[in-house]
């Protein structure tokens, strides 16, 4: 048999279909599109809430790989002409940081198998095959299913009916249309806008060329094969929104609206941590637990405010010799003291025995006429010597 290594993946894949169709067979037409439509979307279900540890694995690699961009450029540019040293060292790099580049892509990798099984399914189906536990009334009634007047097993290339056409045709330009979507939502509002790398480029031609090549691809998928890829990227969409809003990559948009919801709701301590709540931060915190972080934040506040130290004031004699430290009336005192007094009178001889000026004498100075070290008198009331004639 063909491709006989999946029959146990066709097997779980058609019983999980089956479960669901029960279920929804109490509500809807057993041989309706709405039934098989809505297994095959529960399906999605399932295998997406399996795959949510990846899901996180897959945020927090991106994360890790945007933040060794910068080390992995300065990697190139040096090892730039030899090509198997790079290699080594890139590899070493991706082993320090605990990522690789296709841990983002695990969770596209695991669907994989998943969605060739269905594919093989539904492909069955249209043949009136039997394959995994779809076989007798169940694979009659399979046949019988449209969505929206569409077969499950009708693809747009394969159909010749106008109204086939249209169905696969807006089914598919929704399918890459949330593809888009969901891969803009992550590039404007989780992306740390301080950090500009390669990395980010590369995004951003993904964020086009995934959503053409889904396109592209789904001219040949089947109806139900276009129902699980619309119900996985709307899925992505709605988990990764949940992720930006509660968890955003630190330093982008998000993450800027985030730390002002907690702020107004008073859930930020005075370092920019969370007060979290119970349950693994899933509920929201007490009110006598943000009570008691804003308490503790007023209390470091007013520490830091106390420890604050006001300069001291110095005189302007002070602030032009560098700030001795001296205060001003010492500084008064030494400035008077340094000055020359004067005790000769104003009307007295102007010379001594000696040929030397009276204050000259007492004092010890030299005379004013001299060239050095002499120090301006005051100018003193009374009246003015006269001048000597010569």
């Amino acid at each position: 048999m063909t491709f006989s290594f999946l029959n146990p993946l066709y097997t779980a894949v058609s019983w999980i279909i089956v479960q669901f169709h029960s279920l929804y067979s109490n509500i809807f037409n057993p041989d309706g599109g709405w039934a098989w439509g809505l297994s095959i979307a529960s399906m999605v279900v399932v295998i997406r809430i399996c795959l949510i540890p990846l899901f996180v694995k897959q945020i927090k690699a991106t994360r890790a790989m945007q933040a060794i961009q910068p080390k992995m450029k300065a990697i190139q540019e040096r090892y730039k002409n030899d090509r198997q040293r790079q290699s080594e060292e890139m590899m070493k790099l991706y082993k320090e940081a605990g990522t690789n580049p296709f841990s983002s892509c695990l969770p596209i990798l695991v669907q994989a198998p998943f969605f060739t099984a269905l594919y093989g399914v539904l492909a069955s189906v249209a043949k009136g095959s039997s394959i995994g536990v779809i076989h007798g009334d169940l694979l009659v009634s399979a046949g019988k299913a449209h969505i929206f007047g569409a077969p499950l097993s009708a693809t747009f290339v394969g159909s010749s009916e106008t109204s086939v056409k249209i169905v696969t045709a807006v089914m598919i330009i929704l399918m890459s249309l949330s593809q888009f979507v969901t891969q803009r939502q992550l590039m404007t509002k989780n992306v740390d806008l301080t950090v500009k790398t390669p990395f980010m480029q590369q995004q951003k031609m993904l964020m086009y060329v995934f959503p053409i090549m889904f396109a592209v691809m789904g001219i040949n998928f089947p109806v139900g094969v276009l129902v699980y890829w619309l119900t996985t990227n709307v899925w992505s969409m709605g988990q990764q929104l949940i992720v930006i809003h509660n968890n955003p990559t630190p330093g982008s948009k998000a993450f800027q609206e985030r730390q002002e919801r907690l702020k107004k709701a008073g859930r930020l301590r005075s370092d920019g941590t969370e007060i979290k709540g119970a349950l693994w931060g899933m509920l929201p915190p007490s009110k006598a637990a943000i009570s008691e972080a804003a308490s503790a934040a007023a209390v470091v506040e007013e520490s830091v405010r106390a420890s604050r130290q006001q300069p001291r004031r110095q005189s302007k004699s002070q602030r032009q010799q560098g700030g001795a430290g001296q205060p001003a009336a010492d500084l008064s005192k030494e400035t008077k003291a340094e000055e020359p007094v004067d005790t000769v009178p104003a009307d007295s001889s102007p010379a001594d025995s000696g040929g030397k000026p009276a204050a000259a004498k007492q004092t010890g100075a030299k005379p004013a006429g001299t060239k050095q070290g002499t120090r301006q008198q005051p100018k003193r009331g009374g009246a003015q010597r006269p001048k000597k004639k010569s």
